[in-house]
């Protein structure tokens, strides 16, 4: 009979091995850094209230549409998606936006950022917005989307009071 504690192990020692044969060596991996890819500007509907969960309060702010513009992308976004919002009960926002964006070539590209919002007045006057964007694009051109980590900040839109700019930086 097999010993499961045994079989776990060498199942284990196989996934690492083949991992090691892609990582770089120890020490020649460098601290992190990011690279502008492109802005999305997002319009948005008015915020609708869930109320009050075991979890939070809950909230959900519809997605109107929108624009993406960036090197080598330039696509709208489609209505229909929404940022789903959790405030916790120390007032921190988790957030979760899900849509779709259709590049000016056709190609359709899921969006699901997730992320927090930490408003200044929780956060000893300095607020805090970081998200992590993952895209599903089709393979062939956007497919590079597909194979990168990314974050974004979130700000305020100077240009209409319903709409959000997410800056996305790819990381290295």
């Amino acid at each position: 009979m097999i010993n499961p504690m045994r079989l776990k192990t060498v199942f284990i020692g196989a996934v690492l091995l083949g991992f090691s044969t892609i990582l770089p060596a120890q020490g020649g991996n460098p601290v992190p850094t990011t690279e502008f890819v492109f802005e999305i500007r997002a319009e948005l509907a008015p915020t609708e209230v869930l109320g009050d969960t075991k979890d939070g309060m809950r909230q959900v702010i519809p997605i109107t549409g929108g624009t993406v513009t960036g090197p080598g992308i330039t696509a709208e976004i489609v209505p229909g998606g929404a940022d789903y919002q959790l405030v916790r009960p120390d007032g921190v926002r988790e957030l979760e936006a899900v849509y779709m964006i259709r590049t000016d070539d056709g190609a359709l590209i899921n969006v699901v950022n997730e992320g927090i919002i930490v408003d200044p007045q929780v956060n000893n006057g300095e607020a805090y917005i970081m998200t992590t964007p993952r895209f599903t694009a089709p393979l062939g051109k956007y497919d590079w989307l597909n194979k990168t980590v990314f974050v974004s900040r979130i700000t305020g839109g100077s240009d209409s009071p319903r709409a959000v700019h997410i800056s996305v930086y790819r990381v290295r």
